[in-house]
């Protein structure tokens, strides 16, 4: 079994959980928007439930995606060998995420450019399919993580008898229909149902009359089949071999934490069908989180990679920044992150309030002027 180059400092440690929060961040906030856009085509049953839909997420969902491009970041700039090969290796994988994302913000933005019916069908569904090539593509890479991707040794060393660093082309092994394993498509099943059920419990909660209790019914529709793959994800996550360098104790942590998404998810079901909305949608967001915890547990020290039998490994260690990038960027974030939480709070406080079809004004032509 291939150790560790090196033991890691406090601060990449602490790098990667901070690349695990903005992921958190993410995954949770998107998550909601994502799931909201996918049920657009389907819960409202008129142009005005529609609007009230988008409505819901207007607000924040642009900003919420910004929390993807943090993640990004922060991997680029404090673990630049592990975005590199992240975004060689798996280009086509990320290029349709980002294909995703451009459908649906080019759907919101022109689905109210003419009042009817049919063209705002069809940036519906552009939005719809948008917002369902993320969670899915995320999952499926996720699933794989776990699993560990397989490296080709190629990289070099920057002088025999110093601490070794990432200089080279450590690349995937692998090959694009080998990321759908069974494991994989079981991931991506997973994170787009418990997306839809948690962006089906936020539009509930910041909806009233009939399209809210709609969507509670849905959402409890939704919890009851997510449980299933939820449970086949969180075991096929466990029960597995350990990857090379891996700790006993985080392995205990990665169980802890998928035990604690069961629960939490399940709790959400209830009160779902309680009728209690506010607490299924913090249920559900922590169940995110604990999802995204016991994914990262199992990439500490590996990074997702399988270094089994290679000569130079692909870490936590070996793909890391310099000491001092760390520490800028260490300093910077502890100035800069609370002032986006704060903006982020805000801005959820100012957008609280319900939305019924009530509030959506009528369609009204522009006028045709004549004459200059």
């Amino acid at each position: 079994m291939t150790l560790l180059a090196v033991t890691p400092t406090a601060l990449q440690a602490l790098w990667l959980i901070l690349v695990a929060v903005l992921w958190i961040g993410y995954l949770v906030l998107e998550g909601f928007d994502y799931g909201v856009a996918m049920l657009l085509p389907f819960v409202g049953k008129n142009d005005k439930e529609r609007r009230v839909l988008v409505n819901t997420i207007g607000p924040v969902w642009d900003g919420n995606q910004v929390w993807l491009l943090t993640a990004g970041g922060a991997m680029f700039a404090a673990f630049s060998g592990w975005y590199a090969t992240l975004f060689s290796a798996l280009y086509l994988p990320l290029f349709l995420i980002l294909l995703g994302l451009i459908i649906r913000g080019v759907a919101f933005e022109y689905r109210g450019k003419r009042p009817d019916w049919t063209w705002r069908n069809r940036w519906d569904w552009a939005a719809a399919i948008g917002s369902l090539l993320p969670p899915l593509v995320f999952g499926v890479g996720f699933a794989n993580f776990l699993i560990g991707l397989p490296l080709k040794d190629v990289a070099i060393l920057n002088g025999a008898t110093t601490v070794p660093v990432y200089a080279g082309e450590t690349l995937w092994a692998g090959g694009l229909f080998g990321l759908f394993s069974w494991f994989g498509l079981v991931g991506g099943i997973t994170f787009v149902l418990v997306f839809l059920t948690h962006g089906a419990i936020y539009a509930a909660l910041k909806t009233k009359g009939e399209i809210h209790d709609r969507l509670m019914k849905l959402a409890l529709k939704l919890g009851i089949i997510t449980a299933v793959p939820g449970i086949v994800f969180v075991l096929g996550a466990n029960i597995r071999k350990m990857l090379p360098g891996q700790l006993d104790s985080l392995r205990a942590v990665a169980w802890i934490a998928g035990i604690l998404l069961l629960v939490l998810f399940v709790g959400a079901i209830f009160f779902v069908w309680k009728g209690r909305e506010g607490i299924a949608f913090i249920l559900t967001g922590g169940t995110i989180a604990m999802c995204a915890v016991m994914i990262f547990a199992h990439l500490y020290p590996g990074l997702g990679f399988d270094n089994t039998g290679l000569k130079v490994v692909l870490d936590i260690t070996t793909a890391s920044s310099s000491p001092t990038t760390l520490t800028l960027m260490t300093v910077a974030a502890a100035i800069l992150v609370p002032i986006v939480l704060l903006y982020q709070i805000w801005t959820y406080t100012v957008f609280r309030r319900r939305l019924g079809v009530e509030n959506i004004p009528d369609d009204v032509d522009e006028p045709v002027v004549v004459g200059g």
